[in-house]
């Protein structure tokens, strides 16, 4: 071989030499990326069975779990879709979410955004919206949207703070905020921003409670939420009682005994309003 035809056989071999070391550089780190990928993977489900043996009494084991809470398996299924929505891939994000709306009963748009330990219970009937974004620890009960008011465009679906408790069957509608440890009566429609530490009910959805305790493991006293309807009927009854027997004395006539009934105010609980 001639001298030029040496150099070239040894540039050709340090070609060869470096493109094999970038590829197995690339290979390891391909791997290593798919490795740390799978344990985030691991990790995100495993609180995502914490965070549900944690907050239902109902789950005995994990096996229990992995098989039959819709909840835990459309959140899995949205995070494949959400993936998917992130790379800009056409038309499977939808449908990987239809197919999962399709097993589970519970529709969450590929572009939501959801924070960790959400917990859907029961969730049948759930809707989550496009642009809805939910913070860390929430619960959300069946019958559940966060929705939209119309055809607006950009952000038109509620953000939810952390630690937030959301009702069966309520209405979150429109680009609201609901702050962290608020608690979301059942079949509350919140149409207005919510301040934490706040519990909310009726409709259209009111604070009963403001500046509460924050709530550790997520949860909602019904038996002991505030009624502002019925509140405000006892108050009502009440001043008509109250006006009845003044104008009464003012005729100078006094009912007899036998013609009271349930709506004097002797008789009706809570202090009086004048």
């Amino acid at each position: 071989m001639t001298g030029p035809q040496n150099t070239l056989m040894l540039q050709a071999g340090g070609w060869c030499r470096f493109a094999a070391r970038e590829a197995l550089s690339g290979a390891f780190k391909a791997a290593a990326s798919v490795r740390d990928a799978g344990r985030g993977a691991a990790s995100q489900m495993s609180r995502d069975i914490a965070a549900i043996r944690q907050r239902d009494p109902a789950a005995r084991n994990e096996f229990e779990i992995l098989t039959c809470y819709p909840g835990l398996h459309a959140l899995w299924f949205h995070r494949a879709a959400h993936a998917l929505w992130e790379m800009e891939v056409p038309v499977a994000p939808r449908l990987v979410s239809q197919v999962g709306r399709l097993l589970t009963g519970i529709e969450i748009h590929p572009g939501a955004k959801l924070g960790e330990g959400l917990f859907i219970d029961h969730g049948s009937g759930v809707v989550i919206g496009e642009t809805a974004e939910i913070g860390d620890n929430v619960t959300i009960y069946q019958g559940v949207t966060l929705g939209g008011t119309g055809k607006e465009t950009g952000k038109r679906h509620p953000t939810v703070g952390d630690n937030v408790v959301i009702g069966a069957g309520s209405l979150l509608l429109g680009s609201i905020t609901v702050g962290d440890n608020v608690q979301v009566g059942a079949g509350s429609v919140v149409v207005q921003n919510v301040p934490s530490n706040t519990t909310v009910v009726g409709n259209p959805g009111r604070p009963v409670i403001t500046a509460g305790a924050k709530v550790g493991i997520p949860d909602i006293d019904y038996t002991h939420l505030p009624d502002p309807v019925a509140e405000a009927m006892r108050c009502l009854v009440r001043r008509v009682v109250m006006l009845e027997n003044e104008i009464e004395e003012l005729r100078g006539a006094t009912p007899p005994p036998e013609t009271l009934n349930e709506c004097d105010p002797v008789r009706l609980d809570g202090p009086d309003d004048v």
